[in-house]
């Protein structure tokens, strides 16, 4: 005699739960099974679409603060027709934020003014205050990144003094536009779009801080401004790290100089720094622009010298004598690209100098500042400008 099996046996064999009003009780659903409307589902089952996909999740948006210090970013020009003629650090961080709406879809983002003046107006003072914000803000579990707003003029600048200083892996990204938000062509609304988008991916950690323009991604600590009138402003002798073209991130290298976590310094420890000049060198030069910045305090000259970091024979002497009162003399160049070569030009092991690398001048006034809260001893100085 052929018997028939229980209807609710049927329907487990064939992977599909009935409405609960066919079963004695509730059954554990299988993987990929169809829930008809009214059925009954065990605790801890796992339940997915019919067509045997996984049942979709939203993934959390990152959470990213903007920190606004003014500059070309943020201001405004009497005609759309003026690019390159206008007033800086108008435009708050909150309307900086709402005239992109598009940043709602990319993270949760919330803004924080810190200053509103021109990039070439910003102080030491300034530089701290707004490290010592960052490395607060990035200490907050609630923040997964990190945009800092600012003028083009010295912005390289503040980069690379966040990334000797700021100790964490989260992101920071540096965004600044070469035209204003009244410009037909402004560049801002789209580069801070790309900052943010930078700042919330995962990729983007412990990569140091980074400068988003241009649809480029550039390293802090090399990038340099090289057009004052172009978007395309901002270049790197060694290239970009990547891209960010529609929202997506693409990376081609990676920094290898010390910042971050893995810095030595840490700007919660400092709360001044030392005040060094830069000398720019030419022909037919004078010791009076050396001498005087000795006078005014300086506790270090970056002599940006031609080609090689070349010092003028005539000049040796005055730039041995302020070494011999314990100013550091640091041998940088004016030359876009390259490296000065130690002990190539001058002998430096003779006279006591250290050299550059390939820090531009800028860049390695940055360094001989916060290298100089640390040390006075000239070889140390050294070793500090061969690994950051």
């Amino acid at each position: 005699m052929r018997r028939t099996l229980p209807i609710a046996l049927m329907a487990l064999m064939a992977g599909t739960v009935l409405p609960a009003r066919a079963l004695e009780g509730p059954i554990p659903a299988k993987p990929g099974a169809t829930v008809m409307p009214g059925a009954t589902v065990m605790p801890g089952a796992t339940v997915t679409p019919g067509n045997g996909a996984p049942a979709p999740t939203t993934a959390a948006k990152p959470r990213v603060v903007i920190v606004a210090t003014g500059g070309t970013i943020a201001g405004a020009g009497a005609d759309a027709a003026n690019s390159a003629t206008y007033q800086a650090a108008k435009v708050p961080v909150d309307k900086l934020i709402a005239a992109v709406p598009a940043i709602a879809q990319v993270a949760d983002v919330r803004g924080e003014q810190a200053f509103q003046i021109a990039s070439e107006s910003f102080t030491n003072a300034q530089l701290i205050e707004l490290a010592k914000k960052i490395s607060a803000l990035v200490k907050r579990d609630d923040v997964d990144g990190v945009v800092v707003t600012h003028g083009t003029d010295t912005v390289e600048e503040t980069a690379y003094f966040l990334d000797l200083v700021v100790k964490t892996d989260k992101p920071i990204v540096m965004v600044a536009s070469m035209r204003p938000s009244t410009a037909i062509s402004a560049d801002g609304a789209l580069n801070l779009l790309d900052a943010v988008t930078v700042a919330g991916a995962r990729d983007a950690r412990a990569k140091g801080v980074l400068l988003t323009m241009n649809d480029e991604i550039q390293a802090g600590r090399d990038t340099t401004k090289r057009v004052n009138i172009k978007p395309s402003a901002f270049f790197s002798q060694w290239g970009p790290l990547g891209m960010v073209v529609e929202g997506k991130t693409y990376w081609f290298r990676a920094p290898v100089k010390r910042h971050g976590t893995t810095s030595e310094f840490d700007i919660d420890t400092i709360d001044s720094l030392p005040d060094v000049a830069i000398v720019y060198g030419s022909g037919n030069m004078h010791p009076e622009p050396y001498t005087s910045a000795v006078a005014g305090g300086a506790k270090a000259i970056i002599h940006a010298g031609t080609g090689n970091g070349s010092v003028a024979g005539y000049l040796v002497d005055t730039l041995k004598d302020i070494r011999s009162k314990g100013v550091q003399i640091i041998r940088s160049s004016r030359v876009g690209d390259g490296f000065v070569l130690r002990n190539a030009e001058q002998p430096d092991d003779k006279y006591d100098w250290v050299v550059a690398h390939d820090l531009n001048p800028q860049k390695a006034k940055i360094l001989a500042a916060v290298a100089l809260t640390k040390t006075q001893d000239s070889k140390e100085l050294q070793r500090i400008f061969w690994e950051y």
